[in-house]
């Protein structure tokens, strides 16, 4: 059998396009669970911004990435440090803009 070269390089850009398809979709997925664990973390509020910029910021930056590193949503980003960094400083700054959270009896109008 005689194999077209030209079919062979049409298949390893399918084959690379896939792949390429694959690796973002993952890395979407890793972005994704690692914002939610930022959610999780109970040390994490709107006052972190203002804490890590205090005398006790690298404290609260060890506390934080503690929480990182014991949870494999927070490791699953190590090969993207730069990413994660980012992530992370944008979630404490829209922390920070909003502000507290409503009280729960807030949420939930009077039943009465």
């Amino acid at each position: 059998a005689v194999v077209s070269t030209q079919s062979t390089g049409d298949d390893d850009k399918e084959r690379e396009a896939e792949f390429t398809r694959h690796i973002k979709d993952r890395v979407s997925l890793a972005k994704s669970d690692f914002k939610q664990l930022l959610k999780e973390i109970k040390c994490v509020s709107h006052k972190s911004k203002e804490i890590l910029r205090g005398p006790n910021g690298d404290s609260h930056m060890r506390e934080i990435r503690q929480f990182l590193t014991n949870d494999k949503r927070g490791l699953v980003l190590d090969d993207l440090p730069e990413e994660r960094d980012r992530i992370l400083d944008d979630y404490l700054a829209e922390l920070e803009k909003y502000g507290p959270p409503p009280p729960p009896t807030a949420t939930r109008p009077s039943k009465r």
